[in-house]
């Protein structure tokens, strides 16, 4: 068989390794759509109503918030879902299978492409829960068949970015502690942009931040693309960050796994 053919094969079987681990272990998934869930039903029923009001305009209480608050909480979900994935890539480093695989004739990058896709695969099983209770409690899209494709589409793409990116801090963690603590600050990039209230509501400098971290273009996108509101320029920024994360962390995370393991 080619190389191209082993490394797909031994993809697969690594693959395979890592959805039977999340199946004996569902409790990464659990939390991926356990948490989101928790934070969509505080702010819709206990700060929806004034959250909502605040608003003004067409977001005027839970009913309409609910749609206003839903992309926010599908990022938290995304984000969320990166400390799971660092926790499995640095408990594999530290407990000497990776170590293991190392002497295996195996593809090297097999290892760490099926704790992607498995990785992929969980958070958007924990997305697609998050979807469903958010339409049970009053969220109301009015995209189309194409608008939903371009939905999937971006969220697929930043799944697959911050996949990535938490194999790299996995990889970079010294124990597995330090990577549960790695990915936490991308939880709080969708309350530190548009994902709960508008940036222009913000204080100066908190705007600012707000506006240029990448997070904010990516739910304004999904937004726009759920509820027909303008997207602007936020669906290229939005596209632009996906693919500069993933590319940046894949090759970080190349990096760090391709190191002499006695350094």
């Amino acid at each position: 068989m080619s190389t191209i053919t082993l490394a797909l094969t031994d993809s697969a079987t690594m693959l395979r390794r890592n959805l039977r681990h999340a199946v004996r272990y569902p409790s990464v998934t659990m939390i991926v759509a356990g948490i989101p869930v928790i934070f969509l039903l505080l702010f819709v029923y206990v700060f929806g109503d004034t959250l909502g009001a605040g608003l003004g305009g067409p977001v005027a209480g839970s009913d309409d918030y609910v749609n206003y608050v839903a992309p926010g909480i599908l990022l938290l979900g995304v984000a969320g879902a990166a400390q799971g994935t660092a926790i499995s890539v640095a408990m594999d480093m530290n407990e000497g299978i990776i170590a293991r695989f190392r002497t295996m004739a195996i593809s090297r990058a097999s290892v760490l492409t099926g704790h992607v896709l498995g990785s992929m695969v969980q958070t958007i099983v924990g997305i697609a829960v998050v979807v469903g209770v958010a339409l049970l409690v009053g969220f109301r899209p009015t995209a189309g068949p194409l608008e939903w494709l371009a939905v999937i589409g971006l969220l697929t793409l930043l799944i697959f970015a911050l996949t990535w990116l938490s194999v790299a801090l996995g990889l970079v963690a010294r124990n597995v502690e330090s990577a549960s603590n790695l990915p936490m600050p991308l939880i709080l990039l969708p309350f530190l942009g548009s994902g709960f209230v508008p940036t222009d509501s913000m204080a100066t400098g908190l705007r600012w931040f707000a506006e240029y971290q990448p997070f904010t273009p990516i739910m304004e996108t999904l937004r726009g693309l759920l509820l027909g509101t303008s997207i602007g320029n936020d669906g290229v920024v939005a596209v632009g960050w996906c693919v500069g994360i993933a590319l940046v962390s894949y090759l970080w995370a190349k990096k760090l796994y391709n190191r002499d393991p006695s350094r």
